[in-house]
């Protein structure tokens, strides 16, 4: 066997990139996951986010009050009437790292973007990218190509208002087969909507304004079983709004300074904290913090200067100030609330009589399932999970401080050969796998009992370890990998309600998703080619020609050879991200994809049948 040789490593091994250049060498360092649309959180999305955020905050300091939006599903147009940007400085604002208005703290004092990317990124990410500012009758326009000055015009006249348009178009060589899926973008631009009294967008032709901000946002979410009217307090800086329902777990919407923290953050868990310490006060008893949240749908957001996110992509605040050496946030907003709160509620006594009969019931509750609950702890540990149902990955066994524990992932699977194939070829470091006994039960309109009662489900608790929450979640991404036919498709639908029935921050936090394999394997004598559906065969077809081709379809995980599963759950990895659709509350879509309704639902699936799918009949 021969020794490998040191790689060399002199002068010309130092590379220097430019900015565009380091932008698509590492994407993902700027917008996260690339994706091609069929995700809420892929990466065409976010690159629609920096451009709209940056119409947000001509509106939020005043210039402006409504922004343009057209899509279809390729190109995006984004119009905003604010104060345009500089006409000297255009082409360094959208091509230049660190160049920026926002950089001025006058100039955009609460604004969501600071660190002077953004635009960057969606410049260099695009193969055609468009920028047009009018400022005060004269107007400025340039084009880009990935990042690459393409043509500049001369300074110019104009009769267009006040503003700034950008068109571009994500870069089909890093988004893959992409396209925009308008039901997405609507639910940001309606979040926009929400957080901005007084703005208007306009999405497609169609108007999004909100005169009653995050209590419009929560009406849409809740159902007719709220215990009480949406309480909704606000000022300038702080906005909140929440109600107790009868759902399990708590449901929470938080931004800042307009972006969406899907992961929450700071001002999230001074929310909640505050909402506990005002209900403890105002009744003069000590609940029990679970019990006073439990079945919370809540909504907070902040306006602060000069955010602090824990990554490039905003989904959780890490600040611990308002402004620069200003005052803590977690005393400011819990202030705020408790304040506003308990004045609400004296105001209010046929909320807070209903308030705490909600927490009374879920203490009652508790207490009922406490037996249950030791029992089932005391089998999950005797049953060795480690060994039994989970093999776990070593980030968790060998060192809980490892900086990879952000990457681990779990796959939940059915039957030995499919567990065993993802066993075999999954990565020990981060991946996990946790096998299924035969088909989960149905667990829509059934109570808390039924996690410690069902063995399956209360090891599977315990091996996410969300019994208390998502505080101690194991894996950032929990991953249901079944077999893509009827029984599979079963399986991942009582999963997923399972989830949504008891653990729904793990959806609205997005944490769960389902592992995209192939359907067929396309190989001639040289090459083999991976299709995950009918279009991505018949292209291989072409593309590796008609003679000598071997087609296999797969039919279940457990036929797909652990070196080969290796290629599918590595960096190619495919996964669909779990989203509840916008605007519906959880209880009324459970109700009718799992509920009784079974004559609606077969409506339902008559008229959406698709003729022009392939279907595979054993």
């Amino acid at each position: 066997m021969a020794i490998p040789q040191t790689p060399k490593y002199d002068e010309s091994s130092i590379k220097s990139l430019e900015w565009n250049e380091h932008i698509r060498l590492r994407p993902g360092m700027y917008i996260g996951k690339l994706g091609d649309g069929s995700a809420p959180d892929d990466g065409i999305y976010v690159l629609c986010k920096e451009i709209i955020d940056n119409s947000i905050d001509e509106f939020v300091m005043g210039a402006g009050k409504k922004v343009e939006i057209s899509v279809d599903e390729k190109q995006v147009r984004i119009r905003d009437f604010g104060r345009g940007i500089p006409l000297g400085k255009v082409i360094e604002c959208v091509s230049k790292i660190n160049t920026g208005g926002k950089y001025d703290s006058e100039a955009f004092q609460k604004s969501v973007g600071l660190n002077g990317v953004g635009t960057k990124a969606v410049n260099a990410l695009s193969q055609k990218f468009v920028v047009c500012s009018h400022r005060d009758g004269r107007c400025k326009k340039a084009e880009f190509s990935r990042g690459l000055l393409l043509k500049e015009w001369p300074e110019a006249a104009t009769s267009e208002k006040n503003g700034t348009e950008v068109v571009f178009e994500p870069d089909s060589t890093i988004f893959h087969n992409y396209r925009f899926l308008p039901a997405y973008l609507e639910e940001k631009i309606w979040n926009y909507a929400y957080l901005n009294n007084g703005l208007t967008l306009v999405f497609n032709g169609k108007n999004y304004s909100s005169p009653n901000g995050l209590r419009d946002l929560l009406a849409k979410h809740v159902d007719d079983s709220i215990r009480y009217p949406l309480v909704h307090l606000r000022s300038s800086d702080i906005e909140f709004s929440f109600t107790h329902g009868n759902q399990y777990g708590e449901h929470y919407f938080s931004f800042v300074n307009g972006q969406h923290t899907t992961q929450g953050g700071t001002h999230l868990n001074a929310f909640r904290e505050a909402i506990v310490k005002t209900v403890r006060d105002f009744f003069k008893k000590d609940y029990d913090a679970a019990d006073v949240r439990s079945c919370i749908v809540g909504a907070v957001s902040v306006r602060i200067q000069e955010p602090v996110f824990e990554s490039q992509t905003k989904t959780r605040l890490g600040s611990n100030t308002i402004s620069p050496n200003g005052p803590v946030l977690r005393g400011w907003l819990m202030d705020y609330v408790t304040k506003e709160l308990d004045n609400y509620l004296h105001k209010n006594p046929e909320t807070a009589k209903a308030m705490q009969d909600r927490i009374i019931q879920s203490e009652r509750e508790r207490k009922e399932i406490s037996g249950i609950r030791k029992l089932a702890n005391d089998r999950a540990k005797k049953a060795n999970l480690h060994n039994k149902k989970l093999r776990d990955c070593k980030v968790h066994l060998v060192d809980e401080k490892n900086p990879r524990k952000r990457d681990t992932m779990i796959f939940i699977t059915e039957g030995d050969s499919a567990s065993g194939s993802i066993t075999k070829s999954r990565e020990v470091l981060t991946q996990a796998v946790f096998s299924l006994k035969g088909k989960p039960l149905n667990t829509f309109g059934l109570t808390r009992k039924v996690v410690y009662e069902n063995e399956e489900f209360n090891l599977l608790q315990h091996a996410l370890d969300i019994e208390n929450g998502l505080e101690n979640l194991r894996y950032d991404k929990v991953i249901i990998a079944t077999d893509a036919d009827v029984d599979g498709m079963h399986i991942r639908l009582l999963m997923m309600t399972f989830f949504l029935q008891f653990f729904p921050e793990l959806v609205e936090q997005q944490h769960l998703y389902i592992l995209q394999t192939p359907l067929f394997r396309v190989r001639n004598k040289k090459e083999t080619r991976y299709c995950y559906d009918e279009f991505e065969k018949q292209e291989a077809m072409k593309s590796l020609g008609d003679k000598g081709l071997e087609i296999t379809r797969f039919k279940g995980l457990g036929e797909i050879s652990p070196s080969e599963f290796g290629l599918f759950i590595g960096e190619h990895i495919r996964l669909e991200s779990v989203t509840m659709p916008p605007d519906t509350s959880l209880g009324k879509t459970l109700e009718y994809y799992m509920g009784k309704n079974t004559p609606q639902r077969q409506e339902f699936i008559v008229e959406n049948l698709r003729y022009d799918v392939v279907v595979d009949v054993v």
